[in-house]
């Protein structure tokens, strides 16, 4: 449903950005704190109930839609990524 302001085109946007930073996250070294807190897991159980989708839950139902396998290792290669989020940009699924 498009309107004026081009909603789907900016939704589709945003989510080609979320895949871009999730690409330059995966390419960081280890040490650094954005790879810390993502790879990051809590010890605590989460409550009942349906459990809340994460950032990444959502990241990788796009990568799911686009039809994207072995996202992990074709984020390393950053021109690869790079085709990824610009398809993810004009991708009717997402």
């Amino acid at each position: 449903m498009e309107n004026a302001i081009g909603y789907e085109s900016i939704v589709r946007h945003i989510k080609s950005k979320r895949l871009s930073w999730l690409g330059h996250v995966e390419r960081m070294p280890n040490e650094r704190v954005a790879k810390t807190i993502h790879k990051w897991k809590p010890y605590a159980t989460r409550p009942k109930g349906r459990p809340r989708l994460r950032w990444e839950d959502d990241v990788r139902n796009d990568l799911r839609k686009m039809g994207v396998k072995n996202w992990k290792r074709r984020a390393q290669e950053r021109k690869q990524w790079n085709e990824i989020t610009e398809q993810a940009k004009t991708h009717k699924e997402l």
